[in-house]
């Protein structure tokens, strides 16, 4: 079972807005047996939109919409499905007092454009919004579903968990879809793939083992299709076993969750507590792990100690060591990282300084010129880049790897 995506409005084809609602939705269609063949965007133009409708009828068998269903006149979605169709239009009762009482809870005014939201095509199923006045509308044409939700994604994903998902559950004999996703970390795609070839040899023609490559890390998914879900399942596993016990410290995790996720919950299982001590990348490490719930268990917190003076008061990095070697050098790193040890009372801790740029470089130490320190009170490792790129990756590069090197701490800690 096949489905395309469109996604319409302006705002996404200029780049004021980045279309978010596509990659989620395909997230939440893959598990239940329907794959995403195309997403298209396009502008709030009717030829644009009614191409593309017949172009995705030509190409999926489940065509869903989002955008363009908003009370104001560049809001064209409605109509032009209606014309695409070839239907008029009604009014349906039970939008029409649902968006009465939103606006009757916040004592505003109905104005008549906000009662248009009501009127929908003659052809289609309203599905409800329970978070806003736009409804959703459900196509049956020619043999093709079509579906229609507000571009406002929490309106949107509401609608596909509580509507949409269970509909197509209902409406299709669908087939059943396997995924499991390994996290390896510190070796490339490549040498990955040299390791397990006999491994992926051995795939039968129903399972796929699918190699992402992201900055330090591959994420190998294998995906089996079939009708037999716990046999499926049982191959799966056995397979995800093997690569496990031959890529060995490189795995990370053995599902599909970010690198600080997983050394979020490697540390909780342990009962250990990590802190951080980041001058160039101004708290991004820590913001990285403090987006997951559940980091407070482990992660006491840090310091951002820009700064030499915040250096010395807060992590007592010496003068000295400041005025004889620099604050991006070996010596300053390895006292921030034990300074965040100490002065936060945490098991392990990450400390980085360096170059981020676009200026402060000098000849001997150019632009992404970086230490990053990763301690333990048993041990500690540092490590010298030299990264390129602009600004901001030189900061996503540095935390990368500073959660690699935490992530192999960790590995020789249980050695």
């Amino acid at each position: 079972m096949q489905a395309e995506i469109i996604t319409i409005g302006d705002e996404i084809l200029i780049g004021q807005i980045v279309d978010t609602n596509s990659a989620w939705i395909a997230r939440h269609l893959n598990p239940i047996g329907i794959r995403v063949k195309q997403i298209t965007s396009v502008s709030d133009d009717r030829d644009h939109i009614l191409k593309a409708l017949a172009e995705a009828a030509g190409r999926a068998d489940i065509i869903i919409i989002t955008g363009g269903l908003g009370p104001t006149k560049d809001d064209i979605t409605k109509k032009t499905l209606a014309e695409y169709f070839g239907v008029g239009f009604k009014e349906d009762e039970e939008t029409l007092a649902h968006v009465a009482r939103i606006f009757a809870r916040s004592n505003r005014p109905l104005l008549q454009s906000n009662k248009l939201q009501a009127l929908v095509p003659d052809n289609c199923e309203v599905i409800p919004n329970k978070n806003g006045t736009a409804p959703g509308m459900w196509f049956n044409h020619n043999g093709k579903i079509y579906i229609s939700m507000p571009g406002v994604p929490f309106e949107m994903m509401y609608m596909v968990e509580g509507e949409v998902i269970p509909r197509l559950k209902a409406s299709f004999k669908l087939p059943v879809i396997i995924h499991k996703t390994l996290l390896t970390v510190g070796e490339g795609e490549s040498f990955l793939a040299e390791r397990i070839a006999d491994i992926e040899e051995e795939l039968p023609p129903y399972i796929k083992l699918a190699y992402l490559p992201k900055l330090g890390q591959v994420r190998l998914r294998l995906s089996a299709y079939g009708d037999n879900a716990s046999v499926l399942q049982a191959d799966v596993d056995l397979f995800a076993a093997k690569i496990k016990q031959r890529v060995g410290a490189a795995l990370a995790a053995d599902e599909d969750i970010p690198l600080e996720k997983a050394i979020l919950n490697t540390m909780a299982v342990r009962g250990r507590t990590l802190s951080t001590a980041e001058s160039c990348t101004g708290g991004f490490i820590a913001s990285l792990i403090t987006q997951h719930a559940g980091s407070s268990a482990v992660f006491l917190g840090g310091a951002v100690s820009y700064s030499n003076q915040l250096k010395q008061s807060i992590l007592d990095v010496s003068a000295e060591t400041l005025k004889q070697y620099g604050a991006v050098s070996e010596q300053t790193v390895t006292e921030m990282a034990a300074g965040a040890l100490s002065k936060f009372n945490a098991d392990y801790a990450i400390a980085v300084t360096g170059i981020a740029g676009p200026g402060g470089g000098t000849a001997e130490k150019p632009v992404g010129t970086v230490w990053i320190a990763v301690a333990s009170a048993a041990k500690t490792t540092i490590k010298k880049f030299t990264f390129g790129g602009q600004r901001s990756q030189v900061i996503e590069r540095v935390a990368i790897n500073s959660l690699i090197m935490l992530n192999t701490l960790l590995n020789d800690a249980i050695d």
